[in-house]
């Protein structure tokens, strides 16, 4: 019954994350294409006056919109200013949240593949949290750095190293576990982009006007470089978010350099439509990330590991006595395997009519992508699986 309710907290915390990464995502993709989308007020007008330096003109909804953005502050702070950042704040928490409940709590079968390092699971969840926390110190020293000031360079350098984090926890980690803490490690500096650094450049901006001083236009060009950076790593985590669903990724012995050519697809795409919001359609970015998908995609096709040869006859009991013991613990009405709740993916394989009907599946998972058992953690061994690529060679029947 506590395994119960555990699932569904982390179902509801999966909708909370979504939700707040909506919101987030959608209000950066806004304002990266309102700075983009600006024009320079006509000189000596009333808006060149105030300290304008861009506007435009928008309609939706019904309404006519007439958004202005000043050089760096008006002449009178306003009583009323919306401040993004809650949209940030909870998609970091909700997400380092799920983190927690779906592989920090269920390292072992989550985390750890003894065919990648034999780890236990607190040192497993050790590299995890470090991996984010370090990230973000890293990068923000970067920022900090005079490397800062050359942001294609800097940009090399922090995709680079993101690169080099991949690399490090695919050597320590299950496929699955690397992917998502690459997400949280730039999660984590997306979020504390935000805390540390964009909303304490607007207060102290805030502060100043309130004091009757001009405010410091350096918080401004910090916290836009911080938000541009944001907007570019959406894409990459976005795909991490669904890549649980993409097994041919994760479970590629390089997957690595799998996820970071998806990632580098993200960014290339991104810069496409940044720069279609100046009016400059640079169409060799989308075609560069076509072509890298494309090898992504070239280079998952399945290929299967050479199987022994089956000894002894291959019949549906022998199949359904390998699956009772291997993978019916997790994939039963009630799993038995601690910390199961309910069966993966809501697969049932506890029936001879279940094992059937989901023989393509197994065929899938464990033989191709051979992501099942997860970490092989019920041990099931070459000649197990050769046996169930026979049988679903031979058609897969209840014979």
């Amino acid at each position: 019954m506590e395994a119960h309710y555990l699932e569904f907290l982390g179902m509801l915390v999966r909708w909370l994350h979504i939700i707040a990464g909506v919101a987030w995502i959608g209000s950066s993709f806004y304002f990266i294409w309102l700075d983009n989308s600006l024009d320079p007020p006509a000189p000596g007008s009333d808006n060149a006056k105030k300290g304008v330096a861009g506007e435009l003109w928008a309609v939706h909804g019904g309404g006519f919109y007439n958004p202005q953005k000043y050089a760096v502050a008006p002449a009178a702070l306003p009583e009323k200013l919306h401040w993004f950042k809650w949209e940030a704040y909870t998609t970091w928490l909700s997400g380092t949240a799920l983190l927690v409940l779906l592989y920090w709590a269920k390292a072992q079968v989550m985390m750890v593949d003894p065919s990648v390092a034999a780890l236990a699971p607190w040192q497993a969840v050790a590299i995890g949290a470090s991996s984010m926390i370090g990230s973000w110190i890293v990068y923000d020293r970067l920022c900090r750095s005079p490397l800062g000031r050359h942001d294609g360079a800097l940009g090399a350098v922090v995709f680079g190293l993101i690169t080099l984090l991949a690399w490090g926890l695919a050597q320590k980690l299950g496929g699955r576990a690397m992917f998502m803490h690459v997400g949280t490690a730039i999660g984590t500096i997306m979020a504390a982009n935000v805390f540390f650094v964009i909303i304490p450049g607007q207060k102290r901006m805030v502060e100043a006007m309130r004091a009757g001083r001009v405010p410091d236009p350096i918080y401004g060009r910090r916290g836009k470089q911080r938000s541009v950076h944001n907007n570019y790593f959406t894409l990459p985590v976005l795909f991490i978010m669904i890549s649980n669903h993409s097994a041919a990724t994760y479970s590629h012995p390089q997957n690595w350099a799998v996820l970071m050519l998806i990632a580098a697809a993200g960014v290339v795409i991104r810069h496409f439509f940044n720069r279609k919001h100046k009016g400059v359609w640079a169409w060799q970015y989308p075609v560069l990330g076509a072509v890298l998908l494309g090898v992504v995609a070239w280079w998952t096709q399945p290929r299967i590991v050479k199987l022994p040869p089956v000894e002894g006859e291959v019949t549906f009991n022998r199949v359904r006595a390998i699956m009772g013991q291997r993978c019916v613990v997790c994939h039963s009405p009630q799993p038995t395997f601690p910390g199961v709740a309910q069966p993966p993916a809501g697969v049932l394989l506890h029936t001879a009519q279940d094992i059937v009907q989901n023989a393509p599946r197994i065929y899938q998972q464990v033989i191709v992508t051979r992501i099942m058992p997860l970490g092989n953690i019920t041990q099931i061994t070459e000649q197990e699986r050769a046996v169930l690529a026979a049988w679903v060679k031979a058609g897969g029947k209840m014979e």
